[in-house]
């Protein structure tokens, strides 16, 4: 039986910061797509407090999640177990974009492991915390990381991410606004 909660508890951070993997879901206001994103590394994940969340956001093939938090904020992220007792986690809130030129990005940065192309960290208010049982999650063994996502940004050169940035993450597929050119470039000095 699902329960809801006040405050992300000793025992839901436990459980969140130990999943490898989570999904982050927004959508635009009215119309448009809903975008489903997998994110995974473990360090890219952090309880702020009692009732905010931030991950870190890496390039990638879009800017769904972007678009969309500046569209209208909503966000939930769930988290699901793989293994052990089954229990789903929801976190439902309002999302912000932290780029490297707000005078926050290095404090929050500090939360996260490093990783090449950090374009953003995405923080969450959440209004709702709420868990339910996942009865039906299947049991999997979680081997490792995939560390092809670093990797290849390690190998890409500085210029061609600028370039990739300013054509093809300026809007999402429903044509919202995403990044601006050149927005996210300072996040690369942590690489």
């Amino acid at each position: 039986m699902g329960k809801q909660y006040d405050v992300i508890d000793d025992r839901l951070r436990s459980f969140v910061t130990s999943q490898p993997v989570y999904f982050v879901a927004t959508a635009p206001e009215s119309g448009g797509h809903v975008n489903v994103s997998p994110k995974g590394y473990a360090d890219t994940f952090a309880v702020l407090d009692d009732t905010t969340v931030a991950y870190l956001d890496l390039d990638g093939s879009g800017v769904e999640t972007i678009a969309h938090l500046r569209n209208n904020g909503r966000i939930t992220i769930m988290f699901a177990s793989f293994s052990g007792p089954p229990k789903i986690v929801r976190l439902y809130g309002t999302g912000e974009v932290v780029t490297p030129d707000d005078a926050r990005f290095e404090a929050l940065l500090k939360n996260f492991g490093p990783h090449p192309a950090v374009r953003s960290v995405i923080v969450v208010s959440c209004d709702r915390i709420a868990d339910s049982c996942g009865y039906a999650v299947p049991f999997m063994a979680f081997e490792h990381d995939r560390t092809l996502l670093d990797e290849h940004h390690e190998l890409d050169s500085s210029k061609k991410r600028q370039t990739q940035r300013s054509s093809a993450l300026r809007e999402s597929i429903d044509g919202l606004f995403g990044l601006h050119p050149g927005e996210t470039d300072p996040a690369n000095r942590r690489s």
